[in-house]
């Protein structure tokens, strides 16, 4: 039986008209959350909830056993959420950060408020929305087996999921900023190997004790434990405007996860990585996605994005014919290839109306289209 995945996705939440991000995060998750409760047989209250900026929201899925029950509950969920953001003339984007100049405001939340006095400037000028997904694993042992074989695939995952190239009312050359951004906090990136959960674990006391992260829930590797659920929570991706996209990351999540897993209780070493090499070929996805060539770890050596995404596919092949996405996948990324990430996405309208309302509209209308 195919493991678990389950998804959470982070939405800005914005003007109506104009596309600003507004702090309203507070009042849209309130009422999304009285709309699930009030549904019979649909998700619960709990898949909405607050995030770290009141300019943002998050939904969150159930676990699921195949894509097509997860697209199914992210097509509701945003649906939802839409529906509560009209309710205070506003509206949610899948979009990983705002094109446009903004202040953000924190939560009212003692923790955030609390990392917000630790780290400074850091914490107040967040606001990124990113894709975690979580798939099942058997044992804490064998999650961290997984994250010590995860480094090689994920920079690719990135530069599929690219959607934030505007910072702050500008272009940044980069296809996913929000990979800087969020990079800035002590914990974020690429790491080396755990070797079993007791490493895992000490790192992770170390990196708390050393206030590096306040605590477990500040641990922002790229692929980390889940410290709520029996799942490797993957954080790599940006959020993805098309539902179709999200699910296409969610696959290649859980076929990583099921390649490194048997590789794992194979006994096979994992790759020899150093970290620098990692944090290369990330910085390289992050600046291009698939408009220009990837860093090889292996090789270090840049290939076209094309082989890159191919012999991603190829390493999973096994795990995704086992779960019967191999089709949605190879149709996923030909789509991308062909057609672009969000982040060209978002240059081209940008290009064709010369202002950034329209890239907000045009991430709100793909947010919601099923």
């Amino acid at each position: 039986m195919p493991v678990t995945i389950g998804v959470e996705e982070e939405l800005l939440v914005v003007e109506r008209r104009g596309g600003q991000p507004v702090p309203m995060g507070d009042a849209v998750v309130r009422r999304a959350r009285t709309s699930l409760d009030a549904s019979v047989g649909e998700l619960p209250g709990t898949a909405v909830e607050h995030e770290f900026k009141r300019e943002q929201a998050e939904i969150g899925s159930l676990p699921c056993p195949d894509t097509d029950e997860l697209r199914r509950q992210l097509v509701g969920l945003r649906r939802v959420m839409t529906e509560a953001a009209a309710e205070s003339d506003a509206a949610v984007a899948a979009i990983a950060t705002s094109p446009f100049k903004v202040r953000p405001t924190p939560t009212d939340d003692e923790r955030y408020l609390r990392m917000a006095s630790e780290f400074g400037l850091l914490s107040r000028q967040q606001l990124t929305c990113g894709q975690h997904v979580h798939v099942e694993v058997g044992s804490r042992d064998e999650g961290v087996g997984v994250l010590d074989r995860l480094p090689r695939w994920l920079p690719t995952l990135l530069a599929l999921s690219a959607n934030s190239p505007f910072w702050q009312g500008q272009d940044t050359g980069y296809a996913s900023f929000r990979t800087v951004i969020w990079g800035l906090w002590p914990t974020a990136g690429p790491t080396g190997s755990f070797g079993d959960a007791a490493g895992y674990d000490a790192a992770v006391a170390d990196l708390v004790r050393s206030g590096a992260a306040l605590d477990e829930g500040m641990i922002y590797f790229q692929a980390r434990l889940s410290a709520r659920y029996p799942t490797v929570e993957i954080r790599t991706a940006d959020v993805c405007s098309r539902v179709d996209d999200a699910v296409l990351i969610a696959a290649l999540c859980r076929a990583m996860v099921s390649t490194a897993a048997r590789a794992w209780a194979w006994g096979d070493h994992p790759d020899d990585l150093p970290a620098q090499w990692q944090r290369a070929a990330n910085w390289r996805a992050a600046r291009s996605g698939l408009s220009d060539g990837l860093l090889d770890p292996f090789s270090r050596s840049v290939v076209a994005a094309r082989d890159a995404v191919n012999s991603l596919v190829r390493d999973l092949r096994d795990a995704l014919e086992d779960t019967g996405d191999l089709e949605l996948v190879v149709d996923g990324v030909d789509r991308l290839l062909r057609s672009g990430t969000g982040a060209e996405r978002q240059r081209a309208v940008w290009k064709a109306s010369g202002s950034f309302g329209p890239v907000v509209a045009d991430a709100v209308e793909r947010t919601t289209s099923p």
